[in-house]
């Protein structure tokens, strides 16, 4: 069996550069979290966070909301352990509750081909929920295949694969606490 533990000098090796601080994604997700108040003006949210890798946003998200929120996950893969969409979206685990009384905010950590994204929408948008938003944390609009646009990002980045505040390679650096490009190249 092949062991997945790296290094902490393997580790390192891979952050090419930080793209967005730490500082940088607190200020978003502030200004982001006054947007939610603002658009559901005290009516209960239910945040849906995609698994793994927007855990650490709807976290960060659910704690600046002021709104009533329950929360909920789901787990849609594209990626597997390569740095390339398969295209082929599976759902591993889905919400555990009839969303037809909430207000549904889906947390996404980045939207790339929107393949994840526009199946997930469809799926739960069936599901007839009082009102349906995408959230982004990161958008990279020059990879979509698809027609597929989230409601807020924020932030734009180019065609780097990234790491960090949630995002992997590999099931490592979802632990950075800033957005870093990997070097896929050592």
């Amino acid at each position: 069996m092949v062991s997945n533990i790296v290094t902490l000098e393997e580790f390192n090796s891979k952050i090419k550069r930080v793209i967005i601080t730490e500082e940088e994604i607190k200020a978003a997700i502030k200004r982001v979290g006054a947007e939610i108040d603002k658009i559901y003006d005290g009516r209960p949210i239910l945040l849906v966070s995609i698994l793994k890798g927007a855990f650490v946003f709807m976290s960060d998200v659910c704690r600046v909301v002021t709104v009533p929120c329950e929360v909920s996950f789901m787990c849609a893969k594209s990626y597997y352990e390569g740095t390339v969409s398969t295209g082929i979206v599976k759902i591993t685990m889905d919400i555990d509750k009839d969303i037809s009384n909430y207000h549904v905010v889906i947390l996404e950590d980045i939207i790339d081909t929107g393949r994840t994204l526009n199946d997930v929408v469809k799926m739960l948008k069936s599901r007839n929920p009082l009102s349906l938003h995408v959230i982004t944390l990161l958008d990279k609009p020059s990879r979509r295949v698809v027609d597929f646009k989230a409601d807020i990002s924020l932030f734009t980045i180019p065609d780097y694969f990234v790491i960090g505040y949630g995002l992997d390679c590999g099931e490592h650096y979802r632990n950075l606490p800033y957005v870093a490009e990997y070097d896929s190249e050592i």
